[in-house]
């Protein structure tokens, strides 16, 4: 009898076809080392609790980068259809991300949210800021306008936090989580007499306030990097400053100690409305970015060439010029490549370069984002192409890898980095 039920047994495993869980553990292993898309490696681990575990369990690299828009809208390399995460309060973001959190800047707090594991880190609210010195107060000075019995209030002896704090758009430019006890951010300001300046806050995260030299001059930052274990902004005016971090001896919370220049240039290149006729001019509109690529820092200048019409701002041809940070001597050093196995991410919120070989890539690539019209608020583009376009720095030829993304408009699109 029991020889009977044994031949039934195996009679039926025939007649039943082979399920996906029964692939070998190691092969399914293999099978998701060759698929760098997170939205593939989701899709591979909802198949069975067996590929699931394999999934949980193989040691990966890190997956390409994701597109993240603010409407709660994600493009995943190399896919160009849009996708949402199942958990809700992906969308709304504000202006900033850090490798693979969301900045949600809110009246009772910052939050920083991992769409891809649902954690949150609570950072304190912009309005809730510790002084240095504590008694701070800002300084004005009356200037005499020549040939006017009158005068105006200047900021003297330059702009400083205190006199940014106040405007009603405060803006998080650049967010960082260096380290589990230190966050830092730039903070921007739209006020008409303190141009685009801003200034450095630092914080850990669950603090109740972030700390500012109250003093400290403000500067047109343009990007922040944590670079060997120090932290680095970077100015309009390609100027790269160290920012030296200590501790509140009575909190034991971060707080900025000096803030020092390691680099100061002197850029040939500048901004120039050069007439073309009544009403075209021309000009180049430049943003830079600081990045670390295979343990050097570099500095990513970029511009678009662009043509004035009216009050409306055309943007054409893109250019990249790449340096490295030579530190040692002070400068900035031009260089040519990054490297045949280096991709750089760009964009205002979060950039980072990657391994290209990884993903069966080509290297020496520049991915970049429509984001260098901010300060404009009318433009328009000569072709309608990309959101997101690839620079080749062998060929300095400009390539499209996604279809259109978003409408050329100023949106807080952002690159995520998934497990960084």
């Amino acid at each position: 009898m029991a020889e009977d039920e044994a031949t039934a047994a195996r009679a039926r495993q025939q007649r039943q076809p082979p399920s996906w869980a029964d692939i070998p553990r190691d092969l399914a292993v293999q099978v998701i080392r060759f698929l760098p898309a997170q939205v593939d490696r989701a899709c591979f681990a909802a198949v069975c609790p067996q590929w699931r575990a394999a999934a949980r369990n193989a040691l990966l690299p890190a997956p390409l980068p994701l597109l993240a828009l603010p409407d709660g809208a994600f493009y995943c390399l190399p896919y160009g259809k849009p996708f949402r995460f199942p958990r809700a309060g992906c969308a709304g973001y504000k202006t900033a991300a850090c490798g693979r959190w969301l900045v949600f800047p809110h009246d009772d707090g910052c939050f920083l949210v991992d769409p891809f594991a649902g954690a949150t880190v609570t950072l304190p609210a912009l309005s809730r800021v510790r002084l240095r010195p504590p008694n701070a107060v800002a300084r004005y000075v009356n200037v005499g306008i020549a040939g006017r019995d009158a005068h105006v209030s200047m900021f003297y002896p330059h702009a400083t936090w205190m006199h940014i704090k106040t405007s009603d758009k405060m803006p998080i430019n650049k967010l960082l989580l260096c380290s589990p006890n230190l966050v830092a951010a730039f903070i921007g300001s739209s006020l008409a007499n303190a141009g685009r300046n801003s200034q450095i806050l630092v914080c850990q995260p669950g603090a109740s306030s972030w700390s500012v030299r109250a003093y400290d001059k403000c500067k047109l930052f343009e990007d922040m990097a944590f670079y060997r274990g120090k932290l680095y902004a970077l100015t309009h005016d390609e100027n790269l400053l160290v920012v030296n971090i200590s501790q509140d001896p009575n909190t034991g919370d971060p707080q900025i100690s000096q803030i020092g220049q390691v680099i100061k240039d002197d850029p040939t290149w500048s901004s120039v409305l050069i007439p073309d006729d009544d009403d075209t001019s021309t000009t180049d509109k430049k943003k830079l970015y600081l990045v670390e690529s295979c343990g050097v820092l570099l500095m990513v200048r970029r511009k678009v060439c662009c043509r004035v019409v009216g009050k409306t701002v055309v943007a054409g041809q893109n250019e990249f010029e790449v340096f490295k940070a030579d530190l040692e001597n002070s400068r900035w050093v031009n260089v040519t490549t990054l490297g045949d196995d280096q991709i750089v991410f760009l964009g205002r919120p979060c950039s980072k370069a990657v391994s290209a070989s990884q993903y069966g890539m080509p290297g020496d690539q520049i991915f970049f984002l429509d984001d260098v019209m901010e300060n404009n608020k009318e433009y328009a583009y000569e072709e309608e192409t990309t959101s997101v376009s690839v620079y080749d720095m062998r060929s300095a030829e400009v390539s499209s890898p996604l279809p259109m993304a978003w409408k050329h408009e100023m949106i807080s699109a952002t690159w995520l980095f998934p497990l960084d």
